[in-house]
């Protein structure tokens, strides 16, 4: 009985050590990962979808993960009326930028924070002229998150970014947040 009790300890002890160690995957430096991500904004249009293409960058530098990113997002919804007046209106939203990444393994939990340029075009349609217009601006965005690399290949992850808009004039917001859930596949 008390051997099953010591390797049930050792076992635990392991455990502990894998999710609490700091660990440095060669993948996770040197490698690409391409993702995808359910996104979820604070502005209409509020849900989309993400694309995400990294390069690990700066491997000399130990324990520690920068990646450079290409980013792609697509929102689309339709509204009963926007801006709180007209009829309703279809809008929608593509957003791509490039932003750098840094982060820290901690076993099993891998916390990153990054900031990036990038371009948003807005549009909206409707059966009212008025409310007809697409506009560009570009922005600045903040960013963190949480990667789990549960499979040296697959890394869910979970972020939250921050988003400043500089130069829009038709748009009703200069800022805007979001959450995104997704998956990244390293090779």
């Amino acid at each position: 009985m008390k051997s099953i009790w010591n390797t049930l300890a050792a076992l635990a002890v392991m455990l502990l050590m894998w999710l609490v160690v700091p660990v440095q995957q060669a993948h996770a430096v040197t490698g690409w990962g391409i993702g995808a991500s359910y996104e979820i904004r604070d502005a209409d249009p509020g849900n989309g979808f993400g694309l995400r293409l990294e390069r690990g960058i700066l491997s000399s530098v130990p324990l520690l993960d920068f990646k450079m990113r290409a980013h792609f997002s697509f929102f689309s919804e339709d509204v009963d009326s926007y801006r709180d007046f007209g009829p309703p209106a279809e809008l929608g939203l593509f957003d791509y930028g490039l932003a750098v990444t840094g982060g820290i393994g901690f076993g099993l939990f891998h916390p990153y924070v990054g900031l990036g340029l990038g371009q948003e075009r807005f549009r909206s349609e409707s059966d009212e002229p008025i409310l007809d217009f697409s506009e560009n601006s570009i922005y600045w965005n903040l960013y963190g998150g949480l990667r789990l690399p549960i499979l040296p290949l697959v890394s869910p992850f979970v972020e939250y970014r921050f988003t400043r808009l500089m130069g829009a004039d038709e748009i009703d917001y200069n800022h805007n947040s979001r959450l995104a859930f997704g998956v990244t596949l390293n090779f």
